[in-house]
This record gives C-alpha cells, structure tokens and sequence, in this order.
C-alpha cells in the first residue's frame, strides 16, 4: 500500500531537477505567447485543505499578475461550509475582513492537463501591511518546521498515501439527493484486483496521467479494502512539495471524477458499514543526500536519530491528532478491524498499530503515521508530524519497546476516542505551541470548538430515524 521508490533520489534533492514542477516562468510565458496556455490559477490553502484562488488571464498573469494578487482574509476564518466562524483573533467582523497577499511561488508553476489550456501555481499568504507570511496559513505552518529541521541539519522527506471513493452518480446527483443511495462504481470488495479496478479506469487513468502531466511523479493507483474505494500514491519528496502534491491531486480527482460524470469522497467515514479513508504519512530524514534514519548495526536498522524521531511522535501522539483528525466525522474512522488504528503505539510491518516503521533493515527504513484520514490538512499534519518528531531528537527522548501482536486488543496509548479530546490535547500542548505559536494553536484549537458546537447544535438524521416516532 505504501510508495515503493524510497531507495530514489527525492525530485528536489537532483540536480537535474531544481523545481519541483514542470514549468519555469520563462516557458510558461512562451506557451502563452504560443496560445497553448490562455488561464493560471493561482491557488491558495485554506484551513480544511482545500485550494482557493483566482483564475487569471495567462497574457495578464504573465505580464504582471505574476507578482501578487489579493483575497480576503475571511478564507482563513470559515469552516466548510465558509462560514463566516466568529471569535478569530485575526480575522473578524470588527476588523472589517481585509485583504491577505496571495503571493505566486513560482517554483510550483506547473501544467494542469485535465484542464484545456491551464497552468497553476501555489500561493504563499502574506499581511498585506508587512508582507510577512501568515502564521496560521497552512504552508508557513509547515515551512517553519522544514525550515527548523534544515537548522538540525535534516532535510525532511515524506509521502502521503491517499485513500478516497469513487461513485456512479455526480456530484450534484448525490448532493440533490442528499447522499441517499450512493452507488460505488466497483460493488465489492476489490483490494488490488485487476479486474475490477478497470471497471474504475475511465477516472483513475485519467487521473494518473493528468497527474504525472502535471509534474507530479504518480507511483500507481489500486483498488483499496472497500467497495468502490481507491488509493492513489504519489513518490516521495521533501515536505513542502509533498503537502503541495497531496493537495493538488485532491482537487485533480475531484474535478477529473466530475468531468467523467461521476463524483469521489474524501471523508474520513462515509458511511458506518464501511471502512474509513485514510493518508497514511511516510516520513524520515535526510542528512547530506543520505538517510539520517539507517543504521545497519541495529537489529531494526533504525538509527538513533530515527528512535529519537519515533520517541517523539509517541510522546505527542495525543496533541498532534487534532492536525490528523480534524472533525467530527474524523473519529468514526478508528474502528476495530477496519485497518484503521486505535493505539497509538509503534510496531514493525503491522497494520494494527498507529505508526509502523516500514523498510526495516534497508536504506528505505522510515516511519509511517497510519492516523490520519484522507479528510486531513496534509500541511498541518505534516507540520504536525514533524514538531513532534523533532523535539524527541532535540531532547533525545528514549524510544519505548516496539509492540507485537493485534493492537485493537492491547491496552496501551490510545488515539483520542473524539475531536473534544484532541482539542484539549492540542490546546494544553506545550511542545506544539512552543514549535508553532501560542495564536497557530489558538486558531486551530478555535476551528476545533466550533466544529464541536456545530455539531451540537445541528439535528442529525440519525437523530430522527432513531427518535421521530418512538421517542
């Protein structure tokens, strides 16, 4: 289920290849002068991950537009339903909703094939005052901790696995129909069958080839442990251009399924017979082009480093979940057996704990996280994943003993059972508001409680099947 070619050069690590997109400015600017390219979008990260923006005129992009536009600063401040949420500390209605600087990163411009005559760029979020970077904007968020590791002499190198399902009926079909009936493309259960996964080829080879179009080295894609679910996995690079990727390529499948007419989910359960979507993340560190995480000597081939790594991620595995299980919803996913975790404990190649360190004995040696939902923020929980991490190599924090067995049945460190108990955790968490700020945490754990009181406040269907008549 994981990317296979971690033994490979990471893309920004080769010389060959100093961006990690597909297109300069320069060619970008002659493709537009060629009329193949006539639209840029400029996309931002908003807080549920998902990308914002404008589309430009590739003729003005080109010609100015390339420096900076503007948005306002509410798309900081919304839930999913881009609420207008009261109570932010940096945008509200008494500081009248300015602007943010969305400011193209012009190493992340590259070709968007799904789309006749698009190219895209990522946005960093700047104060339209200073032109700093917003510390509660998801990509500073995780620059910082890149950034910090680069000081320790780490480059941090990561890969997300990305589960979703693919339905018959399109977006509006479902949404019209208020989720009633909902048809998987693939009936049964088809964990890489062949067979059944061609059944899905009209949207997955579609999907992979617009990916790897767009500069994203797409390793392959299969059917996943759920009727109509998928995996699609993308090779690993560093941080920043993975969280880049992850986002991209969710919004690729979303806008590739709806123009075959069909629709996808990302939700971290959808439906409670089912088994839950997942983005398992890979992680390690590399020191001067080499794996900080390999030790040949040790019996795990883990090094140092590594352990103190893992120690990390075990001792905050309470606080950082906030960033890996956002909602409500985000909880209903740990369920016993399921292959989603409940504890939050290490093992070797099994699928029962929550972090698993893969590649054992090997170059490949490395951890993956298996708590996060595909419904994650891979910025915030990348950053996340990596505060943690790195305060066990800073305090040198002693790795427990591994675990062995089926883990839904031990009595060890569990995952917070909900979002109200990730929210204290991640607002108590010292070692997170340390690495990331006092007002990054506020603002989170903000997004947090208001998730929680929504959920509160709104009647739920279940409610009324349940208690309509017989209450």
């Amino acid at each position: 289920m994981a990317p296979k070619m971690w033994r490979q050069t990471p893309a920004r690590l080769k010389k060959d290849k100093p961006m990690p997109a597909n297109l300069t400015f320069d060619k970008l600017s002659a493709l537009v002068s060629e009329g193949v390219i006539d639209t840029v979008l400029t996309c931002i990260v908003d807080m549920q991950g998902r990308l914002m923006g404008k589309r430009f005129h590739a003729a003005h992009f080109v010609n100015g537009g390339h420096h900076e536009t503007h948005g306002c600063n509410y798309l900081l401040a919304v839930d999913m339903d881009m609420t207008t949420v009261p109570g932010y500390k940096s945008s509200n209605w008494a500081q009248g909703y300015g602007d943010y600087v969305h400011k193209p990163d012009l190493a992340t411009l590259r070709l968007v094939p799904w789309l006749p005559g698009t190219a895209m760029v990522m946005c960093d979020l700047l104060d339209h005052h200073t032109h700093e970077e917003v510390p509660h904007s998801p990509r500073a968020i995780l620059k910082r901790q890149v950034a910090r590791a680069k000081a320790m002499g780490y480059d941090a190198m990561m890969a997300t696995e990305l589960e979703f399902y693919l339905f018959e009926q399109n977006f509006d079909a479902l949404r019209d129909a208020r989720y009633d009936r909902m048809t998987p493309v693939v009936r049964y259960n088809n964990d890489y069958g062949i067979f059944g996964s061609t059944k899905e080829e009209e949207v997955m080879r579609a999907l992979r080839n617009g990916l790897y179009g767009a500069g994203i080295p797409v390793e392959n894609s299969k059917g996943e442990a759920e009727a109509g679910q998928e995996e699609i996995n993308i090779r690993y690079s560093d941080a920043l251009d993975t969280a880049d990727m992850h986002t991209i390529t969710k919004n690729a499948t979303k806008e590739i399924a709806h123009l075959a007419g069909k629709s996808v989910t990302f939700m971290a359960k959808y439906a409670t017979d089912r088994a839950g979507s997942s983005s398992h993340i890979h992680q390690s560190l590399w020191s001067n082009g080499k794996p900080a995480f390999m030790d040949e000597h040790d019996p795990h081939g883990m090094s140092a480093v590594m352990k103190h790594y893992l120690a990390g991620l075990l001792a905050h595995a309470s606080e950082v979940t906030c960033f890996l299980a956002p909602y409500i919803n985000s909880y209903k996913r740990f369920t016993v057996g399921m292959f989603a975790p409940t504890k939050a404990v290490w093992s070797t190649d099994n699928r029962t704990a929550g972090y698993r360190v893969c590649g054992a004995n090997t170059r490949a040696v490395r951890v993956e996280c298996r708590v996060g939902g595909a419904d994650l923020n891979p910025y915030l929980a990348l950053a996340a994943q990596l505060a943690a991490g790195l305060d066990g190599i800073e305090r040198k924090l002693e790795l427990e003993p591994e675990m062995s067995g089926d883990m839904y049945q031990a009595d060890v460190r569990a995952i917070p059972r909900n979002l109200r108990e990730a929210a204290v955790a991640l607002n108590e968490s010292a070692m997170l508001r340390a690495a990331m700020g006092d007002d990054v945490i506020d603002h989170y754990h903000h997004a947090a409680q208001w998730e929680i009181s929504e959920q509160d406040r709104v009647v739920m269907d279940w409610e009324l099947m349940r208690g309509f008549e017989r209450a």
